[in-house]
């Protein structure tokens, strides 16, 4: 199996980001425990037209992140590992195992509880750093598990969109979503009329970012849906759609997700910190990233393949899926994200955070170990 130019850039990004992810987080965990403490958290709190700076990041500058997601969806399922059901259909099934298995973890510990609106958290895989783990393995990883583990966080990440739409988005104003639909109308219709010029679509998506920001539905909605009427044409270098993704990756890659994991991590661990470690809550998030995720992706894998819904790719083996489910409970930046959506306690928001770093820096450790240990003993 060869890779496309596309998805050799696209790894190539998704691996250095998530190695730059790994090193701000471990900066911003090191300055909110340090002398500036107080300064530093305080930063990201302060007002700026409004709202504070960490609100313009998670509101603002992660709706460009979405739209590079669904700009990337878009591409997977025109051209790439999405574009046939044959391809599509182990990486969509093993996603959707991926995140149900997870939350009825979390669910089955906390259902009935002030928490069990946390049930979205362990379904989200974070791209950048599962591949930027995958990664670190060199050329011993087969070619069929680089794509399967990048198809299979793509579409966990569109899971983990639809979730936020559906279950975190809590009184709407009509109007303001209606203006925000009817704009994303006129600019489907100028996508109709091959208008390939990227400004009026880039106009029209900020506008439809404020009346989407106003309407109750969580503003982020907005760069995916504003993805799938950037003309897309024949996916080629001219196309609209190529010009902006092929902008957007470092951007995102390099500053937006920093930014992110920067503002998001600024967690002052006090000395009683483990003790949140007690409750179902955190609980559920560790287990449902450390074991529902690998359990998930495997076990419906294995279903889909026997039931004849999909078949492995070659070279492919049970062993990658389940290395590849191991990585996919590194949920960080989508669960971190989710986690700001479903609390309004600061303390259970904290707790849940440190939940996340535990499960996904233990996701990180096992699948690098047991995906050296089987590709070593291969070689071998």
């Amino acid at each position: 199996m060869k890779l496309t130019k596309t998805f050799k850039a696209f790894f190539e990004n998704e691996k250095s980001g998530g190695l730059l992810l790994l090193f701000v987080t471990i900066l911003s965990l090191t300055l909110a425990n340090s002398s500036f403490q107080t300064d530093y958290i305080t930063l990201w709190e302060k007002d700026w037209g409004g709202h504070s700076i960490n609100h313009w990041i998670n509101d603002g500058l992660m709706t460009i992140f979405f739209l590079l997601i669904g700009l990337e969806l878009e591409r997977e399922i025109y051209h790439g590992e999405l574009s046939s059901i044959k391809n599509a259909s182990l990486p969509m099934i093993a996603a959707l195992g991926g995140m149900l298995v997870p939350a009825a973890l979390f669910l089955a510990l906390n259902y009935g509880t002030a928490t069990q609106n946390g049930a979205g958290i362990p379904m989200a895989t974070d791209i950048a750093f599962a591949i930027g783990i995958l990664s670190l393995l060199g050329n011993k990883v087969p070619v069929s598990l680089k794509v399967f583990l990048t198809a299979l966080a793509v579409i966990d990440d569109l899971g983990a969109i639809i979730v936020i739409a559906i279950f975190y988005t809590s009184s709407i104003a009509f109007i303001n979503l209606a203006i925000a639909l009817g704009i994303w109308g006129l600019l489907f219709v100028l996508n109709r009329m091959k208008i390939n010029n990227l400004i009026p679509y880039l106009i029209g998506g900020v506008a439809m970012w404020y009346f989407m920001l106003n309407s109750g539905v969580h503003a982020t909605i907005t760069g995916v849906i504003l993805a799938f009427v950037i003309p897309f044409g024949d996916g080629g270098k001219k196309s609209s759609s190529y010009k902006l993704q092929h902008f957007l990756h470092k951007p995102v890659a390099f500053l937006i997700l920093p930014l992110f994991a920067i503002a998001n991590t600024c967690i002052a661990i006090e000395s009683d910190w483990h003790e949140g470690l007690n409750h179902t809550n955190t609980f559920g998030i560790v287990l449902g990233l450390v074991v529902g995720k690998p359990l998930g992706i495997l076990l419906f894998s294995f279903i889909g393949v026997n039931a004849g819904f999909c078949a492995l790719p070659k070279k492919l083996k049970w062993s990658h899926i389940l290395g590849a489910g191991m990585l996919g409970g590194i949920g960080f930046t989508m669960s971190i994200f989710i986690t700001v959506l479903a609390f309004k306690d600061p303390e259970i928001i904290v707790f849940s955070k440190i939940a996340i770093l535990i499960a996904s820096v233990l996701s990180g450790i096992f699948g690098f170990v047991y995906l050296k240990f089987i590709l070593s003993k291969k070689r071998a």
